[in-house]
């Protein structure tokens, strides 16, 4: 069934689980990571990163995963990631998506305010999420933006900013960043207790791919409710497809789409299972 991001983070965040919010590209990456909820009975959030509108346009992967999370046997929510502009934001919320991510963590604080607020204005007639972000979440192949703790959410901003721009979820920097890391990162978890101490809304975790296990678990526990997983997804799909590829030997293109199936279905269980310490079911 097709749920709303805001209405299923809320849930998470009482019930004290971790949503995993499953980048997809194409409809097997949709079908994979719901079967994967269906299977553990879990809700999940699937979401697209604008820039891949040059493979498959948005309207077309919006109608695909807003059609398969309404036949779906468990909550799923259906979210575009991040939107670095107010047209492209604005465009997410035409072409379909009942949710969005406007991404002004670039921008200095007052312009970040302003592109959240005026994306906020837009999406509250429509009746669409916005999820914001605060702090700097950049690339972990650049160990500064992994270690630098001036990098990460500020506290008392992270109180004004929501409170002047009425997002409905925020991503917070605290030691992740997007991509494969180059080097192990340390969440800041005191960072994230006091974040979900001041804030009333759900708190967000990009970069979720490469964080070690413990350390998802533990973030859950201190309050993040919504763990973006790109990298590690689509790393599983080109192994499944490496690797089937080799066992299809009269080179059947349809045989080797559903074989790649269950191992990205077993890949996203797994992280469903991660983010679930409680074995909370629907």
């Amino acid at each position: 069934m097709l749920i709303k991001v805001n209405e299923l983070l809320d849930h998470a965040t009482k019930n004290k689980y971790g949503v995993a919010a499953i980048n997809v590209m194409n409809y097997e990456t949709i079908k994979c990571a719901i079967k994967a909820a269906e299977i553990e009975r879990v809700p999940i959030i699937i979401q697209f990163y604008p820039g891949f509108d040059t493979y498959i346009p948005l309207t077309h992967i919006s109608y695909m995963a807003i059609d398969l999370a309404k036949k779906a046997t468990v909550p799923v929510a259906v979210h575009l990631d991040h939107s670095a502009s107010f047209e492209i934001a604005v465009g997410g919320i035409r072409d379909g998506f009942p949710s969005v991510m406007v991404d002004g963590s670039s921008l200095p604080f007052e312009e970040n305010v302003k592109l959240t607020s005026d994306v906020k204005r837009i999406a509250s007639v429509f009746d669409i999420d916005i999820e914001a972000e605060l702090g700097h979440v950049g690339d972990a192949s650049i160990e500064d933006d992994i270690i630098n703790a001036n990098k990460y959410t500020d506290i008392d901003q992270a109180i004004e900013f929501v409170e002047r721009t009425n997002c409905d979820s925020l991503a917070v920097a605290v030691g992740n960043a997007h991509g494969a890391y180059i080097t192990e990162p340390n969440l800041d978890f005191d960072r994230i207790k006091k974040l979900r101490d001041v804030l009333d809304i759900p708190l967000v975790l990009h970069g979720g791919s490469g964080i070690p296990d413990e350390q998802m678990m533990e973030a859950v526990n201190c309050g993040m409710s919504k763990f973006n997983i790109a990298t590690e997804y689509f790393n599983a799909m080109f192994d499944a497809l490496s690797e089937k590829s080799k066992e299809t030997a009269n080179r059947d293109g349809f045989k080797l789409m559903n074989d790649i199936e269950q191992p990205m279905i077993a890949f996203v269980t797994k992280k469903i299972k991660l983010l679930n310490p409680n074995n909370v079911t629907v």
